[in-house]
């Protein structure tokens, strides 16, 4: 598949789109109303999403400017056309973020060796899990990445575990029929340990993962998220811009 069908499986996957191919929302349990534009490159080419209350002329014009675009691979590397996307937004409400981030495609079966113990929501013992943290809320390991109670903890997930300790976890931050989206967290004290790595290998051996497109996003400036990516092994696929 080209990379350019990728970036559209990723769209699908990031957002509830309309029957017109306007960003709905986030496709989060939450239902985040998601960025006004959504703009993605890689070396084959661009793809673009705006949000449906945007204008129809702002939209159409930054569709227009969007099919301009040199491929836009990376982040670093500015859209040619971004002032013009923000001064266009801006006719209907002030821009108020800009986001870049790297987008790495992620591989089924990644193999990785660590002395952390593996747990996933589709084994007998990830089942077990699940069920006592619905009945006994959330450990202080787990609640210290974020995660207040069982929902929180977006399926399917893997965990990695030392002496008992969770001390990282991966989780689909957004699944479709056709992809899911990696969502990595990892406990401050154990960082930097290689724990993360092998909790996003175990979670790209699960089942339900096996027919999707696989994908890791992270912020242009996180530099932790894209030292995961190095250790698997991660080349970029390209690059996105949000803005809000």
């Amino acid at each position: 598949m080209i990379a350019t069908g990728l970036l559209a499986i990723q769209l699908r996957t990031l957002f509830i789109l309309t029957g017109t191919g306007r960003i709905e929302r986030e496709n989060d349990p939450d239902s985040s109303s998601g960025p006004r534009l959504w703009f993605a490159g890689c070396a084959s080419g661009n793809v673009v999403a705006v949000r449906r209350d945007v204008s129809d002329g702002v939209a159409a014009e930054i569709v227009t400017l969007a099919g301009a675009e040199p491929p836009f691979t990376a982040w670093t590397s500015l859209p040619k056309y971004i002032d013009r996307y923000i001064d266009l937004l801006s006719r209907d409400a002030p821009v108020s973020q800009k986001t870049f981030g790297v987008i790495y495609k992620l591989p089924h079966q990644l193999q990785h060796t660590s002395q952390a113990e593996l747990i996933d929501d589709e084994s007998e013992e990830g089942r077990r899990v699940r069920e006592w943290l619905l009945s006994h809320g959330m450990p202080a390991g787990l609640a210290e990445l974020g995660f207040r109670s069982a929902s929180d903890l977006w399926r399917p997930w893997c965990m990695a575990t030392v002496n008992g300790e969770v001390v990282s976890v991966a989780f689909a931050a957004r699944i479709s029929d056709i992809g899911a989206e990696l969502g990595v967290a990892t406990a401050k004290a154990f960082r930097g340990r290689g724990y993360a790595t092998a909790a996003v290998a175990g979670w790209s051996k699960l089942p339900t993962l096996q027919s999707r497109e696989l994908f890791y996003s992270t912020d242009g400036s996180n530099v932790s998220s894209q030292r995961v990516a190095a250790r698997l092994g991660l080349g970029s696929l390209g690059a996105s811009l949000r803005l809000s």
